[in-house]
């Protein structure tokens, strides 16, 4: 399958990665079984020569009884980032969810031996959920908490309602916000995204 889509800022784990600027992304995924792979891409802007962020993902889908497990690991590369930025990194991740009555209740927890910027290891965990009150509707939110070897730990978290207005387009309207104070890019915030995917 295939997806594009726009949105008013792209916001990563409570910080904005387009410095609040709008943000334009695309991606591909594959999948077979409980094995899946795919690859995304967006503009970023982080003040400096660093055009887009392009994502490597691959893992299984595996389920126990009602619970439902997504094991696997993703690959964050930047285009034209600056010498010495060691922007790039990997991370793995284990999440499960479970159905709670017309919703879905779920955790994760991504590991990265090598965060970005090249500050050591990083942990981040979220408990998240959605529930559909009415066709074509969804709310959904997530708590998460965002720790690293080198300190400056942090938490955030977001709520947000999604529409679908046919079985490819959907709209997100989301607020998000954080305990941490780095600037404007940090502020909490509304975003607007419009999706399409495509078989």
């Amino acid at each position: 399958s295939f997806n594009v889509g726009v949105a008013t800022d792209y916001v990563y784990r409570g910080v904005s990665q387009t410095d609040e600027g709008p943000q334009i992304f695309g991606g591909v995924d594959f999948s077979s079984g409980i094995f899946y792979a795919g690859a995304w891409a967006s503009n970023v802007d982080f003040y400096d020569s660093t055009d887009a962020e392009i994502d490597l993902y691959a893992g299984i889908k595996p389920t126990a009884g009602p619970v439902s497990f997504d094991l696997g690991a993703i690959y964050y590369g930047y285009v034209n980032e600056p010498s010495g930025a060691d922007y790039a990194f990997w991370e793995i991740k284990a999440a499960a969810s479970v159905p709670a009555g017309p919703g879905t209740l779920g955790a994760a927890v991504y590991y990265s031996p090598e965060f970005f910027g090249g500050i050591g290891s990083a942990t981040y965990v979220e408990v998240n959920g959605s529930v559909s009150p009415a066709e074509k509707w969804t709310i959904g939110a997530a708590l998460g908490n965002q720790s690293f070897d080198a300190g400056g730990d942090y938490t955030t978290w977001n709520v947000g309602v999604g529409y679908a207005f046919t079985d490819t387009i959907s709209a997100d309207l989301r607020y998000h916000d954080n305990d941490i104070g780095c600037g404007s890019i940090c502020d909490s915030r509304v975003t607007l995204s419009l999706k399409a995917t495509l078989p």
